[in-house]
């Protein structure tokens, strides 16, 4: 275990060093929820509330949402395929740890330095300037955090099978790209899962891209009630159960046929 954890104090080094980035990175995500605001301010009007939801509420939604996304995202997956098809893949799969461990170990170490240097800062920076109505409930935050942990971990799965895919397409730069507009879209990133039609959110139920951004969203907002909360976190902790199957399949299938492209 020791070697995973200096693997999130390397990648947590490595981040800090260009730190500059996502000091940039906190005006632009400001810079997107600001115009999200105003967005649903104007389509709220004079409505009090739509599905549920306050404009305060909204407000809170889009600010958490993509600031949670500064924690779960990572780039993994485009890692894998470049180690894939520089050959490096070969040298790391002979070394004492496991390659996706060793992967997951390293976004995570992203995830922790975009947390406290990306999301907390911008966090309080767009509650100056936009009403965001932060919760003071412990139990609330509680909920949050272990939706938040999920969050990452599903979406950390997610990048794992899609980098895993070039073992078998040796080029799927399309693939990754497409996977990031779909859970942007599915997530509950850009539009709330209970604004989509009726249709359309009995088909998300049996997905797991709104485990990512929708469920740690709807719980700091409060538009969940307790009991609700329970079932989003066990349904969370399902599909974390749930992709270890295919992620477990693919890479041993994958492995047997490794074709190195370059190196």
């Amino acid at each position: 275990m020791g070697k995973y954890l200096e693997m999130i104090r390397i990648r947590f080094l490595m981040m800090l060093a260009y730190r500059t980035d996502y000091y940039t990175g906190i005006l632009i995500y400001s810079i997107n929820i600001g115009a999200y605001y105003f967005l649903w301010k104007a389509i709220y009007g004079e409505k009090g509330s739509i599905e549920g939801l306050s404009i305060m509420q909204m407000t809170t939604y889009v600010t958490i949402a993509w600031m949670a996304r500064a924690f779960y995202f990572n780039n993994i997956d485009r890692e894998i395929a470049v180690d894939i098809k520089e050959g490096k893949v070969a040298v790391e799969l002979i070394r004492p740890y496991n390659y996706l461990g060793m992967k997951t170990m390293q976004g995570l170490g992203e995830g922790i330095f975009r947390f406290f240097f990306f999301s907390i800062p911008g966090m309080v920076l767009v509650s100056f300037i936009f009403p965001v109505d932060i919760p003071n409930e412990p139990a609330l935050w509680g909920y949050f955090g272990v939706s938040l942990l999920f969050s990452f971990i599903i979406n950390t799965q997610i990048n794992l099978l899609t980098g895993i895919t070039t073992f078998f397409f040796y080029n799927n730069a399309g693939l990754i790209r497409a996977k990031r507009v779909v859970i942007d879209l599915f997530s509950g990133l850009l539009l709330p899962i209970s604004f989509y039609p009726f249709w359309a959110q009995e088909i998300m139920k049996y997905l797991p891209f709104q485990g990512i951004s929708y469920i740690p969203s709807m719980i700091f907002t409060n538009g969940f009630e307790h009991a609700d909360i329970l079932r989003a976190l066990l349904q969370q902790a399902i599909w974390v159960l749930v992709l270890l199957i295919p992620i477990q399949f693919l890479w041993i299938v994958a492995k047997k046929q490794l074709i190195i492209q370059g190196g």
